[in-house]
């Protein structure tokens, strides 16, 4: 602190306590607690009944307009104060029948009107509401909220791969992926204090019925022995009272029960619970049949037949609604095609010269995954992919181009290189796809389908069957996760052919604006532009990262004196970058797993090598090399099998030559020399190529 500082004093301002929401909460539960202790007046207890059937209705009426349970998180904290207060007021209610013999009008009301006055008929309306929530609601709830944070806490790990699979793909970037991880331990944690929530509604429903049964051995000792009065009058006064003030309470009881089960066997849905039902329910052909049976019961001889008509018109009417509503023709939109404008002057002629070095077409239906309006969509995730592979692989993507295409099908999209087709796919648009795990044993109802990026057997589900595909084991991703994925492994696969002159000029500029000498000397005077894009296009080719263009430059400077043949400048570069390429291929278990070439083939491979005008390859018969390459295949298959990646270790001076034998048959083969590989790393071979 300074000399002329002013040290500044905090005052305690009373209008933001009072204004607090905790103070509330917490003045709240003091009250509570302060019901059981210290008598009410017959007033007071008459509003705080006529209060909790008031909440108990907000409560059950809020159920059922959330979209899905995470909405009324607070449910379970809310049921224990609820719970809480009912049992003051339960113990209030008590105090005061037992010390006067009255408990205000509401209760009177309900032990006169609702049952009639007769004790007996309260008794046995009490029991069956108290069996109908102990025994089937509150039974029913408790068993579906601990069936489900079971199946919850199963299925986190796989929704926490999911979304690291998202991640790492670039779908989402950190912030999204650490909302998503909280929103499934917001679930988690949810759906557990679901399940030990709904003890304390059991308890509740336990302990109205002692609180009964008490009040009315109770009131007959209170009024038999202080009051004088016979054992049939204090029965009836001190059971009416007794009865009436268990309904009173346990009625807005069974509406928070009800509340409970709906919220534990709510699925997540964009519509409320009532527009749900109707949407669902609302099917011509079964409430046809259902019309047509009542009609044929109302004429069975003997029933009465006025039930049935007025059962059987309701169901007519509902039918010929539902089928008025099936008639009416759904509007589509429909976009008017943007005049094309005639090609009038040879500057707009020339433009049609330029390709495009990444487009993507979409069919018409595809088109809302490009709505800048939505929260997600494919122009953010094509931002996401630029930056990934900027970060993977070390150069910026072209521009995508993306365009509608009516010619294609509605839910077909097409991805083109230089104006050429290289991938297409299919989305539907609706659904979610599911990727069935390596253990996956369960198969799900959907549409059956191909994976386009890897593949994979995959099966388009339903928002309904997300759950249960997720319970399974299954990776589900959305429509636009799946394209976005897709993208992301064609700009992979034709990274080398993306990377034209202009883009490397502009990546040398900007290294010789931070890094002078790393250019000066190379560019041009040892290496033309045109070969370090060879170099670099070399390296790209097998998806070796060239974030490190300083590194590169520095190797070609010491090399290009001696060679300026490509292919042995990026083997060269190759050999630097041992750290890069161990961690490339590196497993979970920080070993590489591959297969090697048996000492009789390395040494026949050996012998054929020479430098043709292509570079370096095998002079070998073709029936020797078909023999290679069937051996090379099977372990491949086999390495694959035991669910690594297939990767061949074989000498340095045989890399190069080999992988362009196998690129043609393998293209997804990896070909590391024994040189690239990180001193320390560990290696396991798991078989050899021997013919």
């Amino acid at each position: 602190m300074t000399a002329n500082s002013t040290p500044v004093t905090r005052r305690f301002d009373f209008r933001s306590l009072l204004g607090s929401k905790d103070l509330i909460m917490a003045g709240a539960i003091v009250i509570v607690v302060g019901m059981m202790l210290v008598p009410l007046p017959t007033f007071l207890i008459d509003v705080l009944v006529v209060l909790q059937l008031a909440g108990s209705l907000a409560i059950l009426l809020l159920s059922t307009y959330i979209h899905k349970p995470l909405e009324f998180s607070v449910f379970p904290s809310l049921l224990l104060m609820v719970t809480l207060f009912r049992l003051g007021l339960n113990i209030s209610t008590s105090r005061q029948i037992l010390m006067s013999g009255t408990a205000g009008n509401v209760i009177q009301t309900f032990g006169s009107v609702v049952i009639g006055g007769d004790y007996v008929v309260g008794v046995v309306i009490f029991l069956m509401l108290m069996i109908i929530q102990f025994a089937v609601i509150n039974n029913g709830a408790g068993r579906v909220a601990e069936v489900t944070a079971r199946f919850t806490l199963d299925a986190m790990p796989g929704k926490q791969m999911s979304i690291d699979a998202d991640l790492n793909a670039g779908i989402i970037n950190e912030v999204q992926a650490q909302e998503r991880r909280q929103a499934v331990a917001r679930e988690a944690n949810f759906f557990g204090a679901m399940d030990g929530a709904s003890k304390f509604v059991k308890g509740d429903a336990i302990a109205a019925v002692i609180v009964i049964l008490v009040n009315i051995l109770g009131g007959i000792v209170i009024g038999v022995v202080q009051r004088g009065q016979g054992i049939i009058d204090a029965l009836q006064t001190y059971t009416t009272l007794t009865i009436g003030a268990g309904l009173a309470i346990q009625v807005p009881a069974l509406m928070v029960s009800t509340a409970s089960g709906l919220i534990v066997t709510r699925s997540s849905s964009e519509e409320t619970l009532g527009a749900d039902v109707i949407k669902q329910v609302s099917n011509f052909t079964t409430l046809l049949v259902s019309t047509l049976i009542i009609a044929i019961i109302a004429l069975i001889p003997g029933l009465p037949k006025l039930p049935f008509l007025i059962v059987g018109g309701l169901l007519a009417g509902v039918t010929y609604v539902v089928w008025r509503a099936e008639q009416k023709p759904i509007e589509v939109p429909v976009e008017e095609a943007p005049a094309v404008q005639p090609l009038e002057t040879p500057e707009d002629v020339m433009g049609m010269v330029v390709v495009d070095p990444l487009e993507l077409e979409v069919g018409y239906g595809l088109i809302p995954l490009v709505d800048e309006e939505r929260a997600d969509n494919l122009l953010r995730q094509i931002t996401n992919i630029r930056r990934q592979i900027l970060s993977e692989l070390g150069f910026v993507v072209p521009i995508i181009r993306i365009r509608d295409n009516l010619r294609l099908p509605p839910n077909t999209y097409r991805i083109k290189v230089r104006g050429e087709e290289v991938a297409r796919g299919e989305i539907m648009v609706d659904r979610y796809l599911a990727i069935p795990g390596a253990e996956v044993e369960e198969t799900i109802q959907g549409v059956p389908t191909v994976e386009p990026a890897f593949g994979l057997p995959a099966t388009w589900v339903s928002e309904s069957q997300k759950g249960q595909a997720e319970i399974a084991g299954y990776t589900v991703v959305t429509p636009l996760a799946m394209l976005s994925t897709h993208l992301t492994e064609v700009v992979r696969s034709h990274a080398a052919g993306l990377l034209n002159r202009q883009m490397l000029q502009e990546m040398l500029n900007r290294l010789h604006e931070k890094v002078p000498a790393a250019v000066e000397g190379v560019i041009p005077e040892m290496l033309k532009l045109g070969d370090l894009q060879d170099v670099l296009r070399n390296l790209l080719r097998e998806r070796i990262p060239i974030r490190d263009l300083a590194g590169v430059l520095e190797v070609i400077a010491k090399h290009a004196p001696a060679t300026r043949d490509t292919n042995i400048l990026a083997e060269a570069v190759r050999q630097t970058m041992s750290l890069t390429i161990s961690n490339i291929y590196r497993e979970a278990d920080h070993t590489i797993h591959a297969f090697t070439l048996s000492p009789q083939v390395e040494n026949l491979l050996r012998e054929s090598l020479s430098s043709t005008e292509g570079g370096l390859g095998f002079q070998i018969e073709a029936s020797v090399a078909q023999k290679i390459l069937n051996a090379t295949g099977e372990q491949m298959e086999s390495l694959a099998g035991d669910g690594h990646m297939p990767i061949l270790l074989c000498p340095r001076e045989l890399r190069l030559a080999f992988r362009r034998l196998a690129e043609q048959s393998f293209s997804n083969l990896v070909v590391l020399a024994y040189s690239e590989i990180e001193p320390g790393t560990k290696v396991r071979a798991h078989g050899m190529v021997q013919i």
